[in-house]
C-alpha cells in the first residue's frame, strides 16, 4: 500500500511539474515578443546582464541555439541500426548544461537548488559561464561568434583551437551571431518600454 501512494504521489507530482512548465514562445525569432509573452524572462535575463555584465541579446541568441526556448531540450538519442545508444552527452534543459558544468555553477554561486530547467536559473548559469569566458579567454560579453565557441566546446578547447577543426560549428556560431545582432537590433526598440511596464 506504502509503495502504491508513494507512486501515486510521484505521478502527481510529475504532472504537476509537467502543467506548470513554460511553453516555449510563439515567435522566437523576435526578442521583444519573448519578452512580451513571458514577461518574467525579461526580468531574469536583467538580473543576470546586472549580476554578471552579459547582454540579452546574447545570452538570449544562445539560449536559442541551444534548447530553443524548451525547459527539458535534451541531445538527440543516438541509435545503432535501430538499437537506442543512448544521448551524445547529459547536457540538459534551457542552457544545455552539462551535469558536471552545473555543478561547478551550484558550488561557485552557492546556487545549490539550482535547476536545469527552471528559466531563471539557466539564465544566471549563462551569465557565470560567460563572465568566466570572458576572465579565462579574454572574450568580450557582447562577442556573441566567440562566446559560443566557447560555451560549446568549453574554456580548454577554445584555448587548443578544436572548433577550427569544426566547419559546421564555425557556422552554428555565425548563426548565433546573427541572431544576436537582430535580437539586439529589436530590443533597442522595446527594452525602455518594457522596464517601464508597458506591456503590463
Amino acid at each position: 500500500m506504502n509503495k502504491l501512494i508513494k507512486a501515486a504521489t510521484w505521478l502527481v507530482g510529475a504532472l504537476l511539474l509537467t502543467s506548470c512548465a513554460t511553453a516555449p514562445p510563439r515567435n522566437p525569432e523576435n526578442i521583444c515578443a519573448i519578452f512580451k509573452e513571458h514577461k518574467s524572462w525579461h526580468k531574469s535575463v536583467e538580473k543576470s546582464r546586472k549580476k554578471w555584465g552579459v547582454p540579452a541579446h546574447v545570452t538570449m541568441a544562445m539560449m536559442y541555439q541551444e534548447s530553443s526556448f524548451k525547459h527539458d531540450a535534451q541531445p538527440p538519442m543516438r541509435y545503432f541500426l535501430f538499437i537506442p545508444r543512448g544521448r551524445a552527452s547529459d547536457a540538459y534543459g534551457y542552457a544545455q548544461a552539462k551535469k558536471a558544468t552545473w555543478a561547478d555553477y551550484q558550488r561557485e554561486t552557492g546556487n545549490g537548488w539550482a535547476s536545469r530547467s527552471n528559466f531563471d536559473d539557466a539564465v544566471d548559469f549563462m551569465g557565470w559561464y560567460m563572465s568566466k569566458t570572458s576572465k579565462i579567454n579574454g572574450v568580450s560579453k557582447w562577442d556573441a561568434y566567440n562566446q559560443y565557441l566557447n560555451y560549446h566546446d568549453g574554456w580548454g578547447g577554445y584555448r587548443r583551437g578544436t572548433h577550427n577543426k569544426k566547419g559546421w560549428l564555425l557556422k552554428v556560431s555565425r548563426k548565433v551571431e546573427g541572431r544576436a545582432k537582430r535580437y539586439a537590433d529589436q530590443y533597442w526598440q522595446c527594452k525602455d518600454s518594457l522596464n517601464r511596464g508597458w506591456f503590463g
